[in-house]
């Protein structure tokens, strides 16, 4: 049996942590099938590209643990992990993957509060009387 390989992926606040083994292409997220985890089907589109970029959708086996940010944050998470482990199991995937920008992460976060202000560039609301 070959042993499984796994990745991180993270997208704001999400973190996800993936592992891939061979399989029939069973892809669960938190003890969940990923269909009823992610209910809008553009987020399940998300975490299948890397695997349809490959085509390999049906013989890998994904388990993914998803932690902290939103749906969306962690449907691109498990996207950027998947990826990864893909990198792992052949090397021979990058320029596929690369070319369809999957393993880049999206840096972009929220912004700090900053001081005298309500956010972080919303001010309270003036009055002039």
């Amino acid at each position: 049996m070959e042993k499984q390989k796994n990745a991180v992926g993270r997208r704001k606040e999400a973190v996800t942590r993936v592992f891939l083994s061979r399989g029939e292409g069973k892809i669960t997220i938190n003890d969940k099938d990923y269909k009823n985890y992610f209910s809008l089907v553009y987020l399940q589109n998300q975490v299948e590209l890397p695997l349809k970029t490959v085509e390999g959708l049906d013989k890998y086996d994904v388990k993914i643990n998803a932690a902290g940010g939103g749906m969306k944050g962690q449907a691109e998470a498990a996207k950027l992990g998947i990826a990864r482990a893909l990198l792992e199991v052949n090397a021979e995937f990058r320029p596929a993957l690369k070319a369809a920008g999957l393993l880049r992460r999206d840096p972009r976060s929220v912004e700090r509060k900053k001081p005298g202000r309500k956010k972080a560039r919303r001010s309270y609301q003036f009055s002039k009387r």
